[in-house]
């Protein structure tokens, strides 16, 4: 074989060679292989020609170029702090943190430059616009529903940029040392306002249950005097109807009774008595008896 032969051969194979390098690195450069967890924007002559997926993509050599490779992990910002100014005019300061992802790479290359940046001063502007619709009472304690009202906001300011907000979050609401000094002076005053009107209540109801005890006491006492009324005006009828029927021996009957009880009555006190009755008033007894005996 002559040494042109052998210079042609080899040219033929370094030739050959070189197009099968061409052809691997054509085929490598139309191949692209996405992560998961990533999105490419792919540009074509400078221009935004499509976006690919996770996965395994084909483009055009050396015409499509995958020029940004973007993140769709959920991202955090960083907390910020920004001062607001509530309804009723008090001075707060609002701990935040935002969540987002990104949906359409394409919109957020291509429509905002600082993503971070962008959201934490939407965010800003949305908590005191929000801060101020409210009263600091409101701010404490209705910061789910806070947290909701800026959450849409944030959304609806960010959908231009092809970003997804997933969580809103205040994490404190500080407030200055004259403010909390305030805020204690007034707890206090109206904890001392709430003992007294519990010792004023108690007080009033001591003095309703009082009155009503005597009340009762009255009322009872005044059903006794009715019964007792009662009693003796049944008593008074009985005799009466005694004398109606039997004419004056009842009568008699009832005086002479009356003239025994006193006279024993006399006779069960303490010590020695002496008694003095009158004559006629043994022979009053003795008759007193003898009724007593035959009504007996």
């Amino acid at each position: 074989m002559t040494e042109d032969q052998i210079i042609g051969l080899l040219s033929s194979n370094i030739i050959f060679l070189l197009a099968a390098v061409l052809m691997v690195v054509v085929i490598l450069k139309g191949i692209k292989i996405v992560p998961q967890s990533e999105k490419y924007v792919v540009e074509r002559f400078g221009r935004l020609h499509s976006v690919l997926g996770p996965g395994i993509n084909f483009i055009v050599p050396f015409l499509d170029v995958a020029r940004h490779k973007i993140s769709i992990l959920e991202r955090q910002l960083p907390n910020a702090t920004q001062d607001a100014i509530t309804k009723d005019n008090v001075l707060v300061q609002i701990d935040t943190s935002v969540f987002y992802r990104i949906l359409e790479p394409e919109k957020t290359v291509y429509r905002i430059r600082d993503v971070d940046g962008a959201i934490a001063t939407t965010v800003a502007g949305i908590v005191r616009a929000e801060i101020g619709k409210m009263d600091l009472d409101e701010v404490q304690s209705n910061r789910a529903q806070l947290i909701e009202r800026i959450q849409e906001s944030v959304e609806t300011a960010v959908d231009d940029w092809g970003i997804e907000v997933t969580r809103a979050e205040i994490l404190d609401v500080n407030l200055d040392q004259a403010t909390r000094d305030a805020m204690l002076q007034q707890l206090n005053a109206e904890r001392a306002r709430r003992a007294q009107v519990t010792e004023a209540e108690g007080q009033k109801r001591a003095v309703e249950l009082q009155a009503d005890a005597e009340l009762y006491a009255a009322e009872q006492t005044a059903k006794a005097r009715r019964i007792q009324a009662d009693a003796e005006a049944y008593a008074t009828q009985v005799v009466a109807k005694a004398i109606q029927d039997n004419g004056l021996e009842a009568a008699q009957y009832q005086v002479a009774l009356k003239q025994v009880e006193a006279l024993n009555a006399l006779g069960q006190g303490n010590g020695s008595q002496t008694i003095v009755v009158p004559a006629n008033a043994l022979e009053a007894f003795g008759n007193a008896f003898n009724m007593l005996k035959g009504g007996k």
